[in-house]
């Protein structure tokens, strides 16, 4: 619990320092429950959309912020916060209000509109997003204690779902045709080309999964009339993901490609 609070207030006072020089109203972390802080008050200026997009770190791992599109869908492990959050800055400036339907993704850009189904039992909610979270691996969101009671999910504390992005800026937008199920982004890193086709395997086969996320596989192609392999790295999110892999752990020669 404390590692957490710790994680939202720095999130808060990374946001504060690039934009409070642009804005008219400041707020200052000062702990105690005063119930004046829960206004329902929208927190949406470009500056805090900018600064919440930023990567980040926490706990060692980091994080990219992605945008996406209006009817683009997740699946995964839905958990909830509630009491010892309560009145407790969010990371995008807001006070954490148990009671109001709102929700802590990872990367999900600050004020997106979702509809939230528990596969358990088919119930739906509407929530907007203005947090960061929840930062365990298994999980894709943290609801609201009023969201998680709504789609009766209290009492087990985690729940199956499948969220979908329905608007932004607060705003539920028009969500025609059917939802696009998103799980990676469409960028990679070449780590390497071969002429051999064994030896593009062998060398994929060593880097089958690297930092536990990005996975390694061979391309086919040709290059002057000849078959070219080419081992790609993929599970990009984003390509500023890709690109700081590559500036920081990647491979010599290696470049981004978009397959």
């Amino acid at each position: 619990m404390l590692y957490r609070m710790f994680i939202r207030i720095f999130l808060f006072l990374f946001t504060l320092l690039v934009f409070s020089g642009c804005s008219s109203r400041q707020y200052v972390y000062s702990g105690g429950n005063s119930s004046s802080r829960s206004t329902g008050e929208i927190k949406n200026s470009k500056n805090m959309q900018k600064a919440t997009m930023r990567p980040y770190t926490v706990l060692g791992k980091k994080y990219y912020p992605t945008k996406v599109s209006i009817n683009d869908s997740f699946s995964g492990i839905a958990s909830w916060y509630g009491p010892n959050f309560h009145n407790k800055l969010t990371s995008n400036g807001e006070y954490y209000n148990m009671y109001a339907m709102t929700a802590a993704h990872k990367t999900l850009p600050m004020n997106t509109m979702l509809r939230v189904t528990n596969l358990d039992n088919g119930k739906k909610i509407v929530v907007r997003v203005n947090d960061r979270g929840p930062f365990v691996n298994s999980r894709i969101i943290d609801l609201s204690n009023q969201a998680a009671h709504r789609i009766d999910m209290v009492k087990k504390g985690t729940a199956p779902v499948r969220i979908e992005v329905i608007g932004f800026n607060g705003v539920i937008g028009n969500s025609l045709g059917s939802t696009k199920s998103v799980v990676m982004s469409n960028y990679a890193v070449q780590i390497g080309a071969f002429r051999n086709k064994n030896g593009a395997y062998r060398y994929a086969k060593q880097y089958k999964q690297v930092k536990g996320r990005y996975r390694s596989k061979v391309v086919v192609g040709q290059k002057d009339g000849i078959a070219l392999y080419r081992v790609y790295l993929t599970g990009f999110k984003s390509e500023g993901e890709a690109r700081d892999y590559k500036s920081n752990d990647g491979f010599r020669g290696s470049f981004i490609v978009r397959e």
